[in-house]
């Protein structure tokens, strides 16, 4: 008699999300809606799927569970009936939101900050930010200990343990602050390693690319310096800082492509990252990318421009470069008369112009539209600040 044989799938199943997010007074729909696209987005890029999204407009997130008691048990009763795998909230929770939340849900809940660390620690490859992404992990799990160690909270005793003794808790508070000591003397021995890289560079200008995350700076990179470099559509796919040497003409330059910058990036995760930033600080020229076919484009150049000036940056040369101006889309904006009125990309390339002097390009790094004007332009700043800084190199000779 032949055996009968069950096939068992061993791929690992894709684990599915609730998205919660509160709209207070100082943001309008049409941001909340952004920030929930945004992490829709980051959800899928860490691998799993989105299933429902609950929102409530409130004055300010609840005290003890960020959203009120009735859409908790909303929450719960659908979490409950559809077997959804975890919970992520669009904000920052607080250890005891945390603690309430889960022992109300009885599900894995994650935060924003909790869910870019996760992708960040997959994206991770050299040991620079391998160490930042564990230092940004452990001083977010210092101060929600708690919620980890509640059946360890009791005093040690016993044979050879008597005295004030030391609970559980407060010895991993004790590991984890060694260990963050640790990564940050780590940390500091990397950042001479690459200053000393930098140093010994030569006498090429710098030149960096920056912009929000997932608008195109890798594919640029690679066109511009032929460098096979990670490109995918999804959120922080490139995390380490590449560099390298581009020839345009007779002129070499060093480019740099920096990590994606987000909107309500966790303020300890942009400290972990300000070492990566160097390469943006000590540039010469700056190159901001921008995905001209997302809807909140001008949100993200604000969110740029932030953390530029937060790193004191912002002033450097810098070209604009719009990028994805093949999947542009018109705005249509509804003026104070009730009028609708459309902006076409011809449109909002005279507005731009009039309103900023600094150049901007506007091009499809993908489809390889306008790029010998972007070659141009590029070359034009850099061999003039070449020139300045070294008048008798003969490089451009």
């Amino acid at each position: 008699m032949a055996k009968r044989f069950k096939l068992i799938d061993t791929a690992p199943k894709q684990e599915t999300a609730i998205l919660v997010s509160v709209v207070t007074p100082d943001i309008t729909d049409q941001i909340a809606q952004d920030y929930l696209t945004e992490l829709e987005f980051l959800v899928r890029t860490a691998g799993a799927q989105t299933v429902k999204v609950f929102t409530q407009k409130l004055p300010k997130p609840e005290h003890a569970t960020f959203v009120g008691k009735g859409k908790l048990d909303e929450i719960r009763e659908y979490a409950e009936a559809e077997e959804v795998d975890m919970i992520i909230f669009d904000d920052e929770l607080t250890p005891s939101q945390l603690r309430n939340i889960e022992r109300e849900l009885k599900r894995k809940i994650l935060d924003r900050s909790n869910l870019i660390l996760d992708i960040f620690a997959k994206h991770a490859k050299t040991a620079q930010a391998k160490t930042q992404v564990e230092l940004a992990q452990l001083q977010y799990l210092y101060p929600r200990l708690t919620r980890m160690w509640t059946h360890l909270e009791r005093q040690r005793g016993g044979i050879g343990m008597r005295g004030p003794g030391e609970t559980q808790i407060e010895t991993d508070r004790r590991i984890i602050l060694d260990k963050i000591a640790l990564l940050k003397e780590k940390l500091k021995a990397i950042d001479k390693q690459n200053a000393t890289q930098r140093k010994n560079r030569g006498e090429l200008i710098r030149v960096a690319l920056v912009g929000y995350t997932n608008v195109g700076k890798s594919t640029i990179l690679n066109m511009l310096s032929k460098a096979d470099v990670y490109i995918e559509n999804k959120l922080f796919a490139t995390l380490d800082t590449t560099v390298r040497k581009v020839v345009i003409d007779n002129l070499p330059f060093l480019i740099s492509d920096t990590v994606g910058f987000i909107r309500k990036l966790p303020h300890h995760l942009v400290e972990s990252f300000k070492s990566t930033l160097d390469e943006v600080r000590e540039a010469d020229v700056l190159i901001h990318v921008v995905d001209i076919s997302h809807p909140s484009f001008e949100d993200h150049i604000r969110a740029v421009n932030e953390t530029l000036k937060d790193i004191n940056a912002l002033d450097k040369p810098t070209i604009t470069v719009f990028n994805k101006i093949d999947a542009y889309k018109p705005a249509v904006e509804v003026d104070n008369n009730g009028e609708e009125r459309t902006t076409t990309l011809e449109g909002f390339k005279k507005s731009w112009m009039a309103k900023n002097s600094s150049p901007a390009i506007f091009l499809s790094a993908t489809n390889k539209t306008n790029i010998d004007e972007f070659r141009d332009t590029l070359y034009e700043i850099v061999s003039k600040m070449h020139n300045a800084r070294y008048p008798y190199n003969n490089l451009l000779y």
